[in-house]
């Protein structure tokens, strides 16, 4: 009896033994694992992955969905996307006047729902200091420009340093459009309209979007006036789209207009109705509308290129694309909407004269609110400032034309986005 007692004793102390082992084992792997790095062990903090930081600089003048594209394609190649604008005076020394200021441009660029941070006054040229400054104070990983040259006046390539230095990428350049295709545009709209009345009076867009005039004689100074090339694909647009609706219970605010020449005006306005609500619908009119309300030589970008550069604001959840020109009680039932706003400071405020106020039913439902516009800005603004400096964009267009002509011709298939 005690020999067995014993036998049990020591059969035990064996297995406890084992356990121990075979615990420590067990122990020790997970610990080697937490160092090497699966999970870190407890009170002590493994370092985070740093993110990409990647930069593109630009006039950003006349800011267009090309250049929301071109934002939107630099963010995909990094975590973190930081934006530098050129100078006026860079812009002036290198191009010719910027049509929008720097302040302007500034609002417009950060408001770009791609853009993590604004870098102003940055220089036409990647100066060996300013590259210095960029990967050192900024942390840029990549510099990243278009598949298009950039060239400087005396014929060096702009982004030479950052190649050379292997922190450069491409991206896809945005066809169908350009600043010095709209300059052209609102040029041509101004000589339209100063040319004699038996003129057709048809949208100046429409003409271009349908291929009339294709290549537009400018009265003997030896440029031209490219058509919109501008093909839209439901995948840009959806590229664009926040890809999201409203929850349940949001408060969704209504804000219509042409958004023509999309401006940091437009922009000021969008970001005060968001703030009245959770979620941002905008209403883009038609192109039909916009020429029936505020005259044939409008708009000068047709219906998709403007929904694409309204959709791209950070500000706006979703858009209407044909928006109707009146807001009627069913369109108000069917987005669910809780509020219709409106600028002080618009294109066309004579509606609240008429008997066909396109805002009728939401004033009668008690909906509606008129919110004091921030900037004093509209697309006719942009307009004049083209016209009072018509002979040194005239001059500026004529040199990126050529520049553009040559793109053109020697251009080949590149994949991308």
């Amino acid at each position: 009896m005690g020999s067995e007692n014993g036998a049990m004793e020591n059969l035990a102390s064996s297995r406890f033994v084992g356990a121990c082992v075979l615990g420590g084992l067990v122990l020790g792997a997970a610990v080697l694992a937490m160092q090497l790095g699966r999970a870190p062990p407890m009170g002590i903090r493994r370092r985070k992955k740093q993110p990409v930081r990647v930069y593109m600089d630009g006039c950003f003048d006349m800011m267009h969905y090309g250049h929301c594209n071109a934002l939107r394609q630099a963010r995909a190649l990094g975590d973190q996307l930081v934006v530098g604008v050129v100078s006026d005076d860079e812009i002036t020394a290198n191009k010719g006047p910027p049509v929008t200021p720097l302040r302007e441009r500034m609002i417009m660029v950060g408001a770009v729902k791609w853009v993590d941070e604004v870098i102003p006054d940055a220089p036409y040229a990647i100066t060996e200091e300013f590259m210095k400054k960029l990967f050192t104070e900024y942390n840029i990983d990549y510099i990243i420009h278009g598949d298009d040259p950039c060239l400087l006046p005396d014929g060096t390539d702009a982004y030479a340093l950052a190649k050379r230095a292997g922190r450069y990428k491409q991206i896809k350049r945005t066809e169908g459009v350009s600043s010095t295709d709209i300059v052209g545009r609102m040029l041509l709209c101004v000589r339209e309209r100063s040319s004699s009345d038996s003129h057709n009076h048809s949208s100046l867009q429409r003409q271009f979007s349908h291929g009339h005039n294709q290549k537009v004689d400018d009265g003997g100074s030896g440029g031209g006036t490219r058509i919109s090339h501008f093909l839209p694909t439901s995948r840009r647009i959806v590229q664009f789209s926040n890809g999201k609706g409203p929850g349940p219970d949001a408060r969704i605010v209504y804000i219509d207009g042409a958004f023509d020449l999309f401006h940091a005006g437009h922009v000021e306005i969008l970001r005060i109705a968001r703030g009245l609500g959770d979620f941002l619908l905008v209403g883009i009119h038609t192109d039909q509308t916009i020429s029936a309300t505020r005259g044939a030589h409008r708009p000068i970008m047709n219906l998709h290129e403007r929904s694409l550069s309204v959709l791209a604001c950070r500000y706006v959840d979703e858009v209407i694309i044909g928006a109707p020109w009146e807001v009627s009680k069913d369109m108000i039932t069917t987005f669910n909407i809780s509020l219709v706003v409106h600028g002080t400071f618009a294109e066309n405020m004579d509606f609240l004269k008429e008997k066909s106020n396109p805002y009728a039913v939401p004033m009668a439902m008690g909906i509606y609110r008129q919110i004091e516009s921030p900037l004093d800005i509209r697309t006719t603004t942009i307009i004049k400032r083209i016209v009072s400096n018509h002979e040194a964009y005239q001059k500026r267009n004529e040199q990126k034309e050529a520049s553009e002509r040559r793109y053109y011709e020697g251009k080949t298939h590149v994949s991308g986005d």
